[in-house]
């Protein structure tokens, strides 16, 4: 069992959040691609983060039409920040027969070392960096220290660099949409529209409930 990983704040989930895993779907023949919205971000810099029952009803609308796309509500269970490293060691935990994608963006995997125990992330699974149109990869050590870039080496077969025990890191590129959550937030407040933004289910769900000031 091959499973993608893909966490977020998804407040709201959106196109983008969609398009791009699917193509990481396809791209690695995943069984399964997880959203896993998180509970507590550590990495968010605005102060309020919309109730995680919202989020995740609206992520649950969102892909509930998809085969290959499920939803947990693990960081919720768990007290605290929601960081990665402790979300993946617990599924594969409780999954021992998975093997894991952990799916991320290019501008999230350049402040990867203030992650949490991001060497022992980098170590526990597989890491999906997606890029955009035109970046050069420069190679690990222009993110990672040298002497932890040193532990991986390039491996064609697999294009991706592959530590020692296994776990690889692909770089691989997909089409951005250029629509953000911050974006859908602005536009509902000023009362704009946010059709073909979010999936339908989304934009019934936030006229009903008025999320986000609507």
């Amino acid at each position: 069992m091959k499973w993608g990983i893909l966490g977020g704040t998804f407040d709201p989930i959106h196109m983008g959040h969609l398009r791009c895993a699917e193509e990481i779907r396809e791209l690695f023949a995943l069984d399964r691609v997880l959203f896993v919205p998180n509970s507590q971000p550590p990495h968010k810099d605005y102060p309020v983060v919309t109730p995680f029952a919202q989020r995740a009803q609206m992520v649950r609308l969102a892909i509930a039409d998809h085969p290959s796309f499920s939803f947990s509500d693990l960081e919720s269970k768990r007290v605290g920040m929601s960081y990665s490293v402790e979300t993946v060691e617990l599924l594969l935990a409780s999954h021992p027969e998975a093997e894991l994608y952990f799916i991320m963006g290019q501008d999230a995997f350049q402040t990867i070392q203030t992650w949490k125990d991001w060497e022992r992330l980098l170590l526990t699974c597989h890491l999906v960096v997606m890029t955009r149109a035109g970046w050069k990869n420069e190679g690990l050590e222009e993110i990672l220290p040298p002497e932890y870039a040193g532990r991986f080496r390039y491996n064609a077969v697999l294009n991706g660099y592959q530590g020692p025990t296994g776990q690889t890191i692909f770089f691989r590129q997909v089409s951005f949409l250029e629509v953000s959550s911050s974006d859908i937030r602005t536009r509902i407040k000023a009362g704009k529209s946010v059709r073909y933004l979010v999936p339908e289910a989304v934009l019934t769900y936030l006229a009903k409930t008025g999320c986000y000031g609507q």
